[in-house]
């Protein structure tokens, strides 16, 4: 079992910046892929970056690629989500995963419960 706790959520406002956090206890860390999710009202949950278990490859979708970063510390066991130049879209719940890897959400077991992170104009 791997439990995940996300932390960092907030309001702030269009153009700002954001760190999202990520705390895993549980299996060893650093055998799992990480990612991170979204959901914004009356929408699906979304893929946004996902991470390699060793850190060396990372992957975004296109709609955050170039204004967020996707990094994790195993020795903390950790990962953490940089959002910078931040849009009103990127309003949503935000969810740390861990597993398999990869952009779909089938492909991740495990899941933290969610920080909010609100983008105003």
């Amino acid at each position: 079992q791997v439990q995940l706790v996300e932390s960092g959520g907030g309001l702030v406002q269009a153009g700002g910046s954001l760190r999202l956090s990520c705390a895993a206890s549980g299996r060893t860390f650093s055998n799992y892929a990480m990612a991170w999710f979204r959901q914004a009202p009356g929408k699906e949950r979304e893929f946004v970056s996902a991470i390699k278990g060793s850190g060396a490859s990372t992957a975004y979708a296109n709609s955050v690629k170039g204004r967020f970063t996707i990094s994790r510390n195993n020795a903390k066991n950790s990962e953490y989500l940089q959002m910078n130049s931040r849009k009103t879209e990127d309003t949503a719940v935000y969810y740390c995963a861990a597993d398999l890897g990869g952009w779909s959400t089938r492909r991740y077991g495990y899941w933290g419960q969610g920080t909010q992170v609100t983008v105003s104009s």
